[in-house]
């Protein structure tokens, strides 16, 4: 029988926990389809991904983008229609205690019609990447221009 990696034998070592999450930027032609953040907590007035959210436990990173499409517009995407963007590997303040790993994927093929599914957004819309709105999501501000420059990386550490 082989060991196992646990969750005790984590925190009896010092680990921590590094949370990874999935979005998605729905993309016709020169344009990204982004919403309006509201009654979050968290970026609200900021333009974001128009899906995107954490991976759930047992979910692969492209079945979580999946989901996130259909839960958050109520589009069908199928998985090998995502294009990898990039990892953003970022923390707050560079202490290993609350590390992300953002995977970022556009699509430019789906089905249904885009729409709000969720009252966590107030606004949807399309723009242009280089007419962006102000405010985005600072750290998918960063992937959104790198994206318009052709300067996407396969890996981009944020805050270390």
């Amino acid at each position: 029988m082989s060991e196992r990696y646990t969750e005790a034998y984590a925190a009896a070592h010092g680990r921590f926990t590094v949370i990874p999450a999935a979005y998605v930027f729905l993309r016709r032609g020169d344009e990204v389809l982004l919403q309006l953040r509201a009654g979050t907590g968290y970026y609200d007035a900021h333009w974001a991904a128009g899906a995107a959210g954490h991976v759930e436990r047992g979910e692969s990173l492209l079945a979580a983008a999946v989901r996130e499409a259909a839960e958050e517009l109520g589009v069908g995407v199928a998985p090998g229609d995502l294009e990898f963007l990039t990892l953003e590997h970022r923390t707050g303040d560079g202490a290993a205690i609350d590390e992300r790993i953002d995977v970022f994927f556009a699509c430019g093929t789906w089905t249904g019609e885009p729409a709000l599914q969720e009252d966590k957004a107030s606004d949807l819309r399309w723009f242009p990447l280089d007419a962006l709105p102000d405010p985005v999501v600072p750290h998918e501000r960063i992937v959104l221009d790198a994206w318009r420059e052709r300067a996407l990386r396969p890996i981009m550490p944020l805050g270390f």
